[in-house]
């Protein structure tokens, strides 16, 4: 089958093959056609090593289709089934799962080590794939549990989106922060997550959110997506003083996985406000805090782990209020492209030009 690869990291371009193989199919797996596939910037942070993944590997984990096989003990989804795919599925029996805290479950890094495909010309070389998935793929084998059945009224491209970057902005707002209505909230960085989050400070009622990209098509598609005022980072400190009177917002989001920017919205952060950090960042970039400010300011610092909630209440959840009409999810696709344009894709991404990238397999 086909299948988009990065041989090495830091490699920027990625091969598009035509002799890889999905493998590891048995008892409590499920093979998996794909049919759409969103393009993240976390793939992107994979493959210059920001994020760790071993290489090579098929990158891609926003991804959806249908069933095109089931192994023995599986019971959760049947041939035909359409599904998305959920990079980070829940045992259901760890401590963290028992609390409640299923976007904590480690279950699903187990398989990350593990080679989702392999090579088969001039010999079998193994392949993994991001985060234990691959979905720049034409087939992929996972477990059972990654496999999320969704009705057959969500297209493909939806159901990818929501695979990741939707249920993680959308449940920063709604789970992490669990916002105010009538609050004031700054939103660092408006990509396809940051949009979401947008969005669902919208959903609770947020009086005034003030949306921070450089970007000026993304500052646009900002408003257009709920958001009050747009400004470039260097217009946040006027935007602070106007919608705050300079005492800082509420809620910020830091969506972006920097620790600059994770600074820049600490400070934008009222006293007693909180910030929400959604971006993923690199293990080496390290976010400074004195101990006085720290105590002295109180603001609630909040990591938001795949939208900080239940990751199958959380689709059943985004797939509800997107039948509602209350969120818009076929907006943040604005580019499609074929398997074979991926790298055209991945420029697009580069240059933040594009929320979101659907890659139809």
């Amino acid at each position: 089958m086909r299948a988009a690869v990065l041989h090495e990291i830091g490699q920027e371009k990625l091969e598009v093959l035509d002799d890889v193989e999905a493998v590891g199919f048995g008892p409590g797996k499920v093979r998996v056609r794909v049919r759409a596939a969103g393009l993240c910037h976390s793939d992107l942070s994979a493959m210059s090593g920001v994020l760790p993944q071993p290489a090579p590997f098929v990158p891609g984990h926003e991804g959806a289709g249908e069933i095109l096989e089931v192994g023995d003990g599986v019971r959760n989804v049947k041939p035909g089934d359409r599904v998305v795919i959920c990079w980070l599925p829940a045992c259901g029996a760890c401590p963290a799962c028992g609390r409640g805290q299923s976007e904590l479950c480690l279950a699903g890094f187990m398989n990350a080590g593990t080679p989702n495909f392999k090579r088969s010309a001039g010999g079998t070389s193994d392949v993994f794939g991001f985060a234990g998935t691959g979905t720049f793929a034409e087939e992929v084998v996972v477990d059972a549990g990654c496999a999320v059945p969704v009705p057959e009224d969500v297209p493909f491209d939806i159901a990818a989106l929501i695979g990741c970057g939707v249920t993680t902005g959308l449940g920063a707002a709604l789970n992490t922060a669990d916002l105010q209505a009538g609050s004031t909230v700054a939103v660092i960085g408006c990509g396809g997550v940051g949009i979401s989050a947008v969005q669902g400070a919208r959903l609770k009622g947020a009086a005034e959110i003030v949306a921070v990209d450089p970007v000026a098509s993304r500052r646009e598609s900002a408003l257009k997506f709920g958001a009050t005022k747009a400004v470039s980072p260097d217009g946040l400190a006027d935007a602070k003083q106007q919608v705050t009177g300079g005492e800082g917002f509420d809620y910020v989001f830091e969506v972006v996985g920097r620790s600059a920017t994770a600074r820049t919205a600490y400070e934008n952060t009222r006293r007693g406000g909180t910030l929400v950090v959604v971006g993923a960042g690199a293990m080496d970039d390290f976010l400074q805090l004195n101990m006085f400010e720290l105590f002295f300011d109180e603001k609630r610092i909040l990591p938001s782990m795949y939208g900080g909630g239940d990751v199958l209440r959380s689709y059943e959840r985004a797939i509800a209020l997107w039948r509602a009409g209350r969120i818009d999810l076929a907006g943040l696709i604005t580019h499609r492209v074929r398997l074979a344009e991926i790298n055209e894709a991945l420029d697009q991404m580069r240059t933040g030009t594009a929320l979101r990238t659907c890659i139809e397999i």
